[in-house]
């Protein structure tokens, strides 16, 4: 008899502007190439995506947002785990390290400065959002 194993929850980011800049953080430690990336962690059962972005992004950075839209959804390219992105708009807080097990920091970066912290590109749906969203 094969042992089956549970698959791994899927992991759902938020995509939260403020202004003119969008928020990332940096893992304390790197999953790969990952170090800057959006606030994101495991749904939990019976959440949707949406839901779960606004929960880690509460839990890591202190930072009360509001789901807009889901932005899409994909099998990440370099951790190989199913990913959500959901879009979000600031509701309350200032955004800190409110999680210092995982997060090293937080940044808001504007649109010129997403590629120094994420040199390999964003998913299209999130840049198409971003290029949308962020003044150039």
């Amino acid at each position: 008899m094969t042992e089956q194993t549970e698959p791994k929850p899927g992991i759902s980011a938020a995509i939260a502007v403020q202004g003119n800049r969008v928020l990332m953080v940096r893992r304390r430690l790197a999953e790969g190439e990952l170090m800057w990336q959006f606030p994101a962690g495991a749904i939990e059962p019976g959440e949707t995506p949406e839901e779960a972005a606004v929960r880690e992004t509460l839990e890591e950075t202190g930072l009360e947002v509001k789901a807009i839209r889901l932005l899409g959804q994909r099998v990440h390219p370099k951790t190989g785990r199913e990913m959500s992105y959901t879009a979000a708009e600031v509701v309350a807080g200032e955004a800190h390290v409110a999680d210092e097990e995982e997060l090293a920091e937080v940044a808001w970066v504007a649109h010129d400065e997403i590629a120094d912290y994420v040199p390999y590109g964003l998913f299209g749906p999130v840049q198409e959002y971003l290029d949308e969203t962020l003044p150039r």
